[in-house]
This record gives C-alpha cells, structure tokens and sequence, in this order.
C-alpha cells in the first residue's frame, strides 16, 4: 500500500503487507503516517482513494477536523464507494431529471447525479455491524458525507459485457462545494498518479520481482525502490533541465546513468569527456565554482 503526494510525485507512506492482507485492512495507519511526513508549508490537506479506502475508521479520521495528531483541520476527500445493494437500489430509483452529463467518448455515454437521502444499511456491509435503525452516524460512517453516482451506457444502445444496460459507480466526499462533475473529474485523476508509481516502482525499479522468500527482505526491497523513486523525483526538480521533470527512470537511464565517458589527460589536467546529451544538458545548469 502506497500513498503519493501527488503535486511532487512523491511517495509519503508505504506498507508491505503479507499476499492474501486485503487492500482495505486499516488502511487509516497509512494515511495517517502520509500526512504526518509532510512538511509545514503544507496548509491546504486533500485525500482521494479507491473503494479500498471506503473504511469508517479512515472516514470517520479524515472528518474529525479536532483529530488528535497531525494535520489538524480540514481534509477534503473523495473516496469511490463500494456498490452495496442498499446503494445500487437508490441510484436506479433516481429521476432522469436528476441525471447531468459527466463525460463520453467513442463507445459510452457518462452521467452523474447526486445521491440525496441515503444512508448505508448496515446489513449490507458488515464492516458496520448490525443495526436496527440505520443511520450514517450509527453505522460509524461521518454525518454530512455526500454521495455522488455516476452511470455509464453504450453509445449504441448495446448491452455491456456483463448483459447490463449500464453500469453504475459512486464517490462519497465531504466535499460540498464543488459541482458532481469537478468533484469526478479530481477524484479520477488519481488515475495518473499513484497507478503510474505503481508501474514506475514495479517495471522499472525492479520492485515487481521479489528477491526471496523472507518477509522482512521483500519489504526492505520495497522501501528501496520507494527511496530510489523518490531520489529521482528530487534529482528532475532540483537539478535537471524543466524537460526532464516527466521522464521516467528508464530514458534517465539511457540519457545520464548509463552514459559513457572517457577520461583524458590534457595540459596538466584530468578531463571526462561526455558522449550523452542529458549530461551536457545537466552540466550547463550547474553553476560555476566560486572562488
């Protein structure tokens, strides 16, 4: 489990967990420990995560604004829901009037709505426990979340491969100010964050292959890819050329890691003559000694 700040694109907490740990097994201790590392010119706190961050004691954490440890105040979130039967009941019931345009392209057509007067039925999840009469606050999820659905068609009218005539999603947020889209479309782009460091981390830092058997080897081999991601972050934002900030480890490597250099002797001087572009390209940012 990883969590990513994702203006700077680096990875604040992770967790290596046992293979059959499921995702959504406390996932508050990470996200607790993520806010914690960041450093105090950080004001403003957001969180978004997928259904396996749909956990009331993580909810229940992200609202307290009184919250014991660090950050105190306001965190603003977005977490997808997990599709209870209770919440796939309400959402067909919506009016077609209730539904706005989210987003399309070639093959499906995209709504949102806003999910008014639900509450999660207890008996439906039993991470909640049982209860007589639900309510958000009895079940332990935060009062004054809001629900926001979100219902994909074919373009042609066709069934989905599942035989359903659409599919169905939602967010819940405490996040009130925003409209159903804008509030969609930030929690989408996760999307580009912290599923493109788990790429980064597994097929290019080699964290996809694990070295042994041993638990405690296996994590250490993850914390050292998580370490080297985060050296490289810092080495494209603090030394290299504004080109260079989107580059991935692989084309660092073919242009500045691996290049090769030959050493030379000259006029009572020792020189390294440099064939790649990157490292020409990072030698004429680097400021002249002083002195």
């Amino acid at each position: 489990m990883l969590a990513l700040w994702a203006e700077v694109n680096l990875v604040v907490a992770d967790e290596f967990r046992d293979g059959n740990v499921p995702a959504l097994q406390e996932p508050q201790r990470v996200a607790r420990r993520a806010f914690q590392s960041l450093p105090d010119s950080v004001t403003e706190y957001y969180f978004r995560g997928d259904s396996a961050c749909y956990d009331k004691q993580l909810m229940n954490w992200l609202r307290n604004e009184q919250r014991e440890d660090f950050p105190r105040g306001p965190i603003r979130f977005a977490i997808s829901a997990r599709m209870q039967s209770s919440l796939k009941e309400h959402i067909l019931r919506l009016p077609h009037s209730a539904w706005k345009p989210y987003r399309e392209d070639r093959e499906a057509v995209s709504g949102c709505a806003e999910v008014l007067n639900y509450w999660p039925e207890a008996e439906d999840d039993k991470q909640f426990g049982p209860l007589a009469v639900p309510s958000q606050k009895a079940i332990g999820l935060p009062e004054g979340v809001r629900f926001v659905a979100i219902r994909i068609r074919k373009r042609q009218g066709g069934l989905l491969a599942d035989g359903a005539e659409a599919k169905h999603f939602a967010v819940v947020s405490n996040v009130w100010d925003w409209e159903a889209r804008r509030l969609l479309e930030w929690h989408r782009e996760k999307a580009g964050t912290i599923e493109a460091i788990h790429d980064v981390l597994k097929n290019e830092l080699a964290a996809g292959v694990l070295p042994c058997s041993r638990f405690g080897a296996n994590a250490a081999w993850l914390r050292l890819a998580v370490l080297t991601h985060n050296v490289i972050t810092a080495l494209k934002r603090m030394a290299l050329p504004e080109s260079y900030l989107t580059a991935r480890p692989k084309r660092l490597r073919f242009l500045i890691f691996n290049t090769a250099g030959r050493i030379l002797h000259h006029a009572r001087r020792v020189l390294c003559r440099i064939a790649g572009i990157g490292w020409r390209d990072w030698m004429r940012l680097m400021p002249l000694p002083t002195g």
